[in-house]
């Protein structure tokens, strides 16, 4: 039997992702009747269709069903075997063929399943045996499949790896729901000792008992043998379970965030005594953990205080079809920035996520995809419960993971009018779901806990619909500063919630603030989409959370840009909470936290990425401009310095140095340095091209080239693709540039941004640079030295009478604007000194809603006139959004 155990065969897994054929739309009678003429895409997996749609301009995106198909050749040897087809995840509802013949069903978009395809299949590698596998899959809305809305893509596709599973036709089971088959349990652990526990089911497919042995071995993570049980049962048809109980484990190397040491529990079927014939690997950690409503945390019994993210599984270019390199490089940067936690949201993710989580020691909670509202039928309920259990079963071996969770912002978007009773009833409804999906959390696995992440309408979630009372652990998404309120609201409602729940242990399962990082600000305001006003608000969260120790963790939200189609805003169709780009570029707080977070010596100098700037220019002979820099570390003081001359020594607090630097003209490189350490990983460099603008734009000190602003605007903008920054307007002074006249348009009151619009720009990437602009200036002037130039003028129409919907993601009283505007029908002339630009420009020609039109004027300046860019108003105001000027 020893033997037995340590030279067992594993069942055989194979993936299939290559080599498929993909149809968007459906076929009728596919795939029993196949059509020659059908136009078939060749793909290979993982696949959405929808990577592009959710990008464009267009509202909206696919959402329907699409085929798959691909032909498979099948070992001869595996005649004999039961022979499975698994997927980690399709979306969202999935049937699949074999052979024309229907293998199963599969709703959710989430969960992996797998179907027994043996007996539809031939055997062998010739033409006659060849294997058609056909997947129908279908994302479309159905009001009884969670999500029903949320603020993220519902992609389409095969967008997980699909396998073929061998093994021996008596085996341990693999129909329990999508699950290992093999469930293992600590009941007792501590730094002495442990117990572990290990539950499963052997399938025998046949009609005639069999005699057989069911050994578990328990190795450590060199493989040496630890214990084992060996049982002898008779498989009866069917399913027979198996235990195993390990009472003592002694002096057990306990998994933890700084060495997350993993055992390995092999259950190995064995025939005749000495035949393997089948066996699965589970993960094995020891560890206990526990929530206190007034101390937070601990695990293994040291309080610690659960810092991490929320991750979504799409990647730019990629949608959700993402690579597992991809998402384990993902919890990599998360274990780098130094957090110990991470909220899978708002659905369970690829397994090789959590297997990551495994290894690197990062804890986790992961949870079903019931997002925003519910439908009140008995086929919605019972979905939910069935992704519950998937969810469950497939996750329950891995230590990283402590919560379940459900039902996120449940109350956001809830069904019929306010204060009715079909309102009340709706209430009910979701309470009784609630209940229910608690008690099966509790009854698949009692070793976690529940939680119901809220958004936060404290009293509606308390008083009216009683869902605090339902889960172990409470979870707020708490956006004050952002949404709506102010940064001081964010630590009075956590302590309002300690005040009134004093024993119900508490998260805040989100927190973040929108960053573009094309944008800044250096007074920047709420709502800006600036990285600057992203900065301001994560530094005044993460004090608030680790000065309350009642606080168990708190979860940023994201760790990275994810696609919302739905948004528009700075970025379209993108969520830039995000802590990094949509391809993993940091922003400024990944290095916050870093300096808050890990235990080395740090330091890194913000907003690298805003490697090209321009600015004023201001002084006499040495010209420059100052703006500010923030340097992050976990050191008392940093040594600065400007192209290698030291500038100054600036004192850390917060873990943010801030110094003004004197950029000049071309490339200034910048260097912090940690004092009293040698070690080059403790310092930071970072080379920006600064364009200064003189101040007196005749100057001979630093001749004039180039000037681009964006009216209407505080805000400084940089395209990334050709390094052009715009600078935000100013009044007209003479010897300089600026306007006349007019105001800052403004959507008005109850608009959630400061000034501009929030509309998806349609036809350009530059979205920020038209979303702002002046009404009704009389001028704007470049007192520009003579030469030939080049004047290009930027308009876009920002009143539009298409509907725009409120967005239920805007968390706070302020949801932004909606409906109809009334679109004014202006119409202007513009000159350029004595050229006349633009004759008529009007809503009835060149000037349509939510487009941008440029003009290009080139002309050539005389006699110490500048450049003078007329408005005449013909019927209502003229508009200016911004304006380049270039000498040639």
């Amino acid at each position: 039997m020893a033997a037995a155990g340590a030279y067992a065969q594993q069942r055989a897994v194979v993936s299939i992702n290559s080599g498929w054929q993909f149809h968007k739309g459906d076929l009728q009678g596919f795939p029993a009747i196949r059509d020659a003429s059908t136009q078939w895409e060749q793909v290979n997996l993982p696949h959405t269709w929808n990577t592009d749609d959710v990008a464009d301009d267009s509202a909206g995106y696919y959402r329907g069903p699409g085929w798959y198909t691909k032909r498979v050749y099948v070992n001869s040897s595996w005649h004999n075997k039961a022979v499975y087809i698994s997927f980690e995840g399709a979306g969202q509802v999935a049937e699949v063929y074999v052979n024309g013949r229907k293998a199963g069903t599969h709703i959710g978009g989430y969960t992996g399943f797998a179907f027994p395809i043996q007996q539809y299949l031939s055997f062998g590698d010739s033409a006659v045996t060849a294997n058609d596998i056909s997947v129908w899959v279908d994302n479309s809305h159905n009001e009884d499949i969670a999500p029903l809305g949320a603020d993220f893509t519902f992609y389409g596709g095969i967008y997980r790896d699909v396998y073929l599973v061998a093994t021996d036709s008596i085996h341990v089971n693999m129909d329990d729901r999508g699950g290992p088959g093999v469930v293992v349990s600590t009941p007792f652990v501590s730094a002495s000792k442990a117990s572990v526990v290990v539950k499963g089911a052997v399938t025998n497919p046949g009609y005639v008992p069999k005699n057989i042995s069911v050994l578990t071995t328990i190795v450590d993570a060199a493989g040496t043998l630890i214990d084992r049980r060996l049982t002898a049962i008779q498989a009866l048809p069917g399913n027979t379970s198996f235990t195993h109980t390990f009472e003592t484990i002694s002096s057990p190397h306990l998994w933890t965030l700084d060495n997350p040491y993993l055992y390995r529990v092999l259950t190995t079927v064995i025939e005749d005594g000495t035949r393997v014939i089948d066996q699965v690997n589970q993960p094995l950690g020891f560890r206990w953990f526990r929530f206190d409503a007034n101390d937070g945390f601990y695990l293994n019994g040291e309080h610690t205080k659960l810092i991490g993210v929320n991750r979504h599984q799409d990647y730019k270019g990629l949608g959700n079809a993402v690579p597992d390199v991809l998402h384990v490089k993902d919890m990599e940067l998360l274990k780098a920035m130094g957090c110990n936690f991470v909220r899978i949201a708002h659905y369970p993710q690829d397994p090789a996520v959590l297997e990551a989580c495994d290894r690197l020691g990062i804890l986790a909670s992961v949870e079903t995809p019931i997002v925003n509202r519910i439908t009140e039928s008995a086929a919605f309920a019972q979905n939910c419960k069935n992704m519950q259990t998937e969810m469950i079963r497939q996750n329950i071996n891995h230590p990283s993971v402590i919560i379940w969770a459900y039902m996120n912002e449940v109350l956001l978007q809830p069904r019929y009018e306010a204060a009715s009773a079909e309102r009340a009833a709706y209430y009910d409804h979701v309470y009784q779901l609630a209940k229910d999906l608690d008690s099966l959390t509790r009854l698949e696995d009692s070793s976690r806990y529940t939680m119901i992440p809220c958004h936060g309408d404290f009293n509606t979630y308390h008083n009216v619909a009683h869902l605090t009372s339902v889960p172990q652990l409470v979870g707020w998404n708490l956006y004050q500063g952002w949404y709506g309120g102010e940064f001081a609201d964010f630590g009075k409602f956590l302590d309002m919630h300690h005040r009134i729940l004093p024993n119900k242990p508490v998260l805040v399962t989100e927190f973040g603030a929108d960053a573009d990082s094309r944008l800044h600000n250096f007074s920047p305001e709420r709502f800006d989409k600036t990285a600057e006003y992203a900065n301001r608000y994560h530094q005044n969260y993460l004090p608030a959370i680790q000065e309350r120790d009642f606080v168990a963790g708190a979860f940023i939200w994201n760790l990275a840009e994810f696609n919302s189609e739905g948004r528009a805003e700075a970025t379209p169709h993108i969520n830039t909470k995000g802590l990094m780009t949509a391809d993993r570029i940091p922003k400024d707080n990944y290095y916050y936290y870093q300096s808050q977070l890990v235990k080395y010596p740090y330091v890194a100098i913000g907003s690298q990425y805003w490697k090209n700037r321009a600015g004023v220019a201001v002084g006499d002979s040495a010209l420059y401009c100052v703006q500010p820099l923030e340097i992050y570390t976990n050191q008392p003081e940093i040594i600065v310095k400007h192209n290698g001359v030291t500038l100054d020594t600036v004192a850390a607090e917060n873990g943010v140095a801030k110094v003004d630097v004197p950029f000049v003209n071309g490339i200034n490189e910048v260097e912090a340095i940690a004092p009293g350490h040698h070690d080059t990983t403790v310092h930071s460099v970072a080379n920006i091209n600064f364009t200064l603008v003189p101040a007196d734009l005749k100057s001979t000190a630093l001749p004039f080239t180039e000037l681009h602003v964006s009216l209407g605007d505080k805000r400084y903008f940089t395209d990334e693709l050709t390094g052009t920054t715009w600078l935000p307007e100013r009044a007209y002074k003479a010897g300089a540039w600026g306007y006349t006249g007019g105001k800052v348009f403004s959507l008005g009151k109850g608009s959630a941004i400061p000034y501009g619009t929030n509309r998806n720009i349609n036809g350009t990437t530059l979205d920020p640079l038209y979303q702002t602009q002046r009404t009704g200036l009389d001028y704007f002037r470049a007192d520009v030295p003579d030469g030939v130039y080049t004047v290009t003028l930027h308009f876009c129409e920002l009143l539009s009478n298409k509907e725009q919907e409120t967005l239920a993601y805007n968390l706070g009283n302020d949801k932004g604007a909606k409906g109809k505007e009334v679109v004014p029908g202006r119409q202007f002339n513009v000159w350029v000194n004595d050229v006349q630009a633009l004759q008529g420009l009007s809503n009835a020609n060149m000037l349509q809603s939510l487009q941008p039109f440029t003009t290009t004027v080139r002309l050539e300046v005389y006699d110490g006139k500048g450049i003078v860019i007329n408005f005449l108003p013909v019927k209502g105001e003229s508009i200016l959004n911004a304006v380049d000027i270039v000498k040639l």
